[in-house]
């Protein structure tokens, strides 16, 4: 939830995320629980599953610290921009979807893996689907105050509400993938779109169209952001040296690079790039299985009922997760910030109905904010951005809902947002 600061950090300069100040105690006894929580998980996974799995493990944990220690925000970015104009989030995103897509351009056009498994990105149908789905997931996000990747960093980083969040976002992806046919069979969408092999562009063609896009999107936030006198963004407290790494808040722009990289390093070592939101529908779906519900006969799962079958720690997505919420919950106590709170009626109502879209819209828009947003479009399809703008859109209307579940809106008058 934005809080509404007067006072500015002393010594901290505008513009920038990050300021200089004494910390919170490291929380020793959390932190080396948190280390050995993830050696024993990576063991296990290595030991039922193969090297690759552990790998991508590890990866996870790399993401779920690079999002902690950055706050890295995609909701909280949406929400800044509609309501008072502040760019520096969105831009981050730019800096980062430019990155990993002059990564994907040039792992793609040349099938470059580590692992031996062709990469292929995330090129999905543009249709009504991903118009209602992403629209509903903009929505939710700003209800539940967190989209996928914030859900899973925050869930670790201690907020006891996106625990609710959570739950939410399962139970939608399972009603997502039982109503999946209907979406896809009954209602009109167009053919896959990639930017670079569906035109003549070729992957370097449309690469430089989409740095032209994002450059252009930068400095023009950057115009809207100044004419708007938009207050900046809450920096985060950090510390000098070595143990910046460690202790202090990390550099937004920094973090947005580091996620990049990651992102094209999960493309060369299991084919695809991130995603959060499959391993969802996986999880509840195995939930139902053991009440003697047959999601496998449910279309979403047809040519995937190997996924059902076999153990949670074979799905890559669902070890990444893992390690997401284990490396933030380091981060967390490194920084001493693992404090959760009681959860208010409101925010908890909010939490739910936000996951519950979130899920929901996800499924029916072939992913989230990491999948959909950041995988489709550094994957140059069409549908990354469709999903961007209706996400962009349905996070305006969720300014006017939020206050009802007690949550705040970032104002014009407030030193920052």
């Amino acid at each position: 939830m934005t809080q509404q600061v007067q006072e500015t950090p002393k010594g901290w300069k505008r513009g920038r995320t990050t300021f200089v100040t004494d910390l919170a105690p490291m929380q020793k006894p959390f932190v080396l629980l948190g280390i050995a929580a993830a050696l024993a998980l990576f063991a296990v996974i290595i030991f039922t599953t193969d090297a690759v799995q552990g790998i991508l493990f590890i990866v996870g944990l790399a993401l779920g610290l690079t999002l902690l220690y950055a706050r890295f925000g995609f909701t909280s970015a949406f929400r800044r921009l509609m309501a008072v104009g502040n760019a520096q989030g969105i831009q981050a995103h730019m800096v980062m979807l430019a990155v990993a897509s002059t990564l994907f351009a040039i792992i793609l056009s040349t099938g470059f893996s580590f692992t031996g498994v062709t990469p292929a990105g995330y090129v999905s149908p543009v249709g009504i689907s991903v118009i209602f789905g992403a629209f509903i997931f903009g929505i939710g996000m700003q209800l539940g105050s967190g989209c996928a990747s914030g859900t899973l960093y925050s869930v670790g980083g201690g907020s006891s509400s996106m625990i609710l969040t959570l739950i939410g976002f399962i139970a939608g992806s399972v009603i997502g993938a039982y109503h999946f046919t209907f979406w896809m069979e009954e209602t009109w969408a167009l053919e896959p779109f990639s930017l670079a092999e569906s035109t003549n562009l070729g992957f370097f063609g449309a690469w430089v169209v989409q740095m032209a896009l994002f450059a252009a999107i930068y400095y023009g936030l950057k115009f809207i952001a100044a004419k708007r006198n938009a207050p900046a963004m809450k920096p985060l407290p950090t510390t000098t040296g070595f143990k910046k790494i460690f202790r202090g808040a990390w550099p937004l722009f920094a973090a947005a690079i580091i996620l990049a990289l990651l992102n094209a390093l999960t493309l060369t070592l299991r084919g695809n790039p991130w995603g959060i939101t499959s391993a969802f529908a996986l999880w509840g779906s195995k939930f139902l299985e053991l009440f003697g519900v047959d999601v496998a006969s449910w279309g979403y799962w047809q040519g995937n009922a190997e996924q059902l079958q076999n153990s949670i720690l074979a799905d890559s997505t669902s070890v990444m997760n893992f390690g997401i919420i284990i490396g933030a919950f380091i981060a967390a106590a490194a920084t001493g910030a693992f404090k959760p709170k009681k959860i208010k009626p409101g925010i908890a109502a909010g939490s739910i109905i936000g996951g519950l879209l979130m899920g929901y819209g996800a499924r029916l828009a072939f992913g989230c904010n990491i999948g959909a947003y950041f995988g489709g479009i550094a994957s140059f399809s069409l549908h990354g951005w469709v999903w961007a703008v209706m996400a962009m859109l349905g996070t305006g209307l969720a300014l006017f809902i939020r206050p009802i579940f007690g949550l705040k809106n970032p104002k014009p008058k407030d030193t920052l947002c």
